[in-house]
């Protein structure tokens, strides 16, 4: 017989070992679960944070450089019972203001003497206090006042920018000589969101005096809305990514060649 060639092509279906289009069904059930679960993440990220935290626009400059006028801040909802010296804290008295909300930093609690200055620093308990959230080249003694004692229950709050703050040192002279009730706070500043600045530090200078109150749970919240994201993204792309794949895989099959006979 005369040498017949002939060819053959790879046989369709399970035979060639390709995924059908769309992945599989377990990628495609990894895929849903993926989906699923980043919902889950992004959607009780923000669900959180909108029960611990809430925002407000800071109306005057008198805690820069910490807080411009005109930012955008974070503050957790909190006791006045957990604020610590060096928080920053959204407040009501309407001694000072009335109806309207008062951002200021926590320097004294019940119980604490302070007073300005020692080599131009705050005293607290006897103690000159670091201050590096202070505008640069400015000293805590541009307003100078005598020794105040804090009445238990009670706070003495004043502002990053010192000469143009009405904080405390403007109501020396009232009854309660500046110092604001704990029950007034409702909330402590975390982090400055609109211009981006970030989580506030810690103001490290009253550690001598107690222990510090702790950052909230911003970042962690943060990390579950990425993750929430990056899981919805990644598992929603899945299918048409595995679809594609399958459909470059068929264009590359070619006819194999049985040989000669």
């Amino acid at each position: 017989m005369g040498g017949e060639s002939m060819t053959r092509t790879a046989p369709q279906g399970g035979g060639t070992g390709t995924a059908p289009a769309g992945g599989g069904r377990l990628g495609q059930r990894l895929s849903g679960l993926a989906v699923a679960l980043g919902l889950v993440l992004f959607l009780g990220g923000f669900a959180w944070g909108a029960l611990v935290y809430r925002p407000y626009t800071v109306p005057t400059s008198s805690m820069s450089p910490t807080i411009d006028a005109g930012d955008r801040v974070l503050a957790q909802r909190v006791d006045g019972d957990e604020v610590r010296r060096g928080d920053v804290v959204v407040f009501e008295d309407k001694t000072w203001v009335s109806d309207a909300k008062v951002v200021k930093r926590v320097v004294a609690v019940g119980g604490d003497t302070v007073s300005c200055c020692t080599d131009g620093k705050l005293t607290v308990n006897g103690k000159p206090i670091d201050e590096p959230y202070l505008p640069q080249g400015s000293l805590a003694g541009i307003k100078k006042f005598g020794t105040v004692t804090v009445p238990q229950g009670r706070l003495f709050l004043l502002g990053d920018e010192r000469q143009g703050s009405l904080d405390s040192t403007a109501h020396l002279t009232d009854a309660a000589q500046g110092t604001v009730s704990r029950t007034a706070v409702s909330a402590r500043v975390d982090a400055v969101v609109w211009p981006w600045k970030g989580t506030l530090e810690r103001p490290t200078g009253f550690e001598t005096l107690g222990a510090l109150s702790r950052p909230g749970p911003l970042r962690t919240i943060e990390l579950l809305v990425v993750a929430g994201a990056v899981l919805v993204l990644g598992g929603g792309a899945y299918g048409p990514i595995a679809a594609r794949l399958h459909r470059s895989r068929t264009r590359t099959v070619r006819p194999e060649a049985a040989g000669a006979r």
